[in-house]
């Protein structure tokens, strides 16, 4: 039997999604988390990869479960298991659901969708500072979406991407791409698509944040996109402002 678990995470601490050789992650926390509660070794896959000091408002990961009533623990038939999980995770890492699924499913393949957000405020705020990047320098955020539907035109994002990863494509099918105001001098960055490449979001973000300064031009941002070359675009922004917002199956 497969199962998928919903859960959200604050990032600060972690070393991303992935377990590390030599740093904490949300894998590694979940996965023992589930083997203790489950009392037999369980391995996550999860749907995608966060970076370090990235947050999730959704994620999705699965597990998979023998089809044995004789097993120590029937995982159908324990109503109290998300509770129960809850409670052997950290403050920092909350699972909101646990779902049998298709045998077929899987976390990261399955999906046709998935949504990034990044923060940015404009003014100095102690209650922001952890989950949102303060600009000291005046934005043009009508500039910035003016180049943000520039990328809609395109697919290789290359530009955008880490170098030497072990991704087969660096092909994407981006969706939307707009900045919304959320709140006085607060903006919120949204961009969805069928799959992202490691960096990219806070690739994009700095490269728009560069046309927002007026140092880039809507043509320099098709340059950047045509060059296939990450060097051509601008600085990746603080791990801090970006949550992975939503995923659809």
């Amino acid at each position: 039997m497969r199962f998928f678990i919903t859960l959200s995470y604050d990032g600060t601490r972690y070393h991303g999604w992935q377990i590390q050789p030599n740093g904490d992650s949300i894998q590694q926390r979940l996965q023992e988390a589930l083997s203790t509660l489950l009392r037999q070794p369980v391995e996550v896959v999860g749907a995608g990869r966060t970076d370090t000091g990235v947050h999730a408002k959704m994620m999705v990961a699965h597990f998979d479960w023998p089809n044995n009533p004789h097993a120590p623990c029937p995982l159908p038939l324990a109503p109290t298991i998300v509770y129960k999980l809850n409670k052997l995770l950290p403050q920092d890492i909350a699972v909101q659901e646990i779902r049998q699924v298709a045998d077929d499913m899987h976390a990261r393949f399955s999906a046709t969708e998935r949504t990034y957000h990044y923060y940015i405020h404009t003014r100095k705020d102690p209650f922001l500072q952890a989950y949102s990047w303060q600009v000291t320098y005046p934005l043009s955020f009508e500039r910035m979406n003016e180049a943000a539907k520039v990328l809609l035109e395109y697919k290789d994002f290359t530009s955008f991407s880490k170098v030497n990863t072990d991704t087969r494509t660096n092909l994407c099918d981006l969706r939307s791409a707009h900045w919304d105001e959320v709140a006085p001098g607060q903006w919120r960055f949204t961009i969805t698509a069928n799959r992202f490449l490691r960096n990219m979001v806070r690739a994009i973000v700095g490269t728009l944040v560069e046309v927002g300064r007026g140092k880039l031009s809507i043509d320099d941002v098709r340059r950047i996109v045509e060059a296939k070359d990450r060097c051509q675009a601008g600085e990746s922004v603080p791990a801090k402002g970006l949550f992975l917002a939503d995923i659809k199956y």
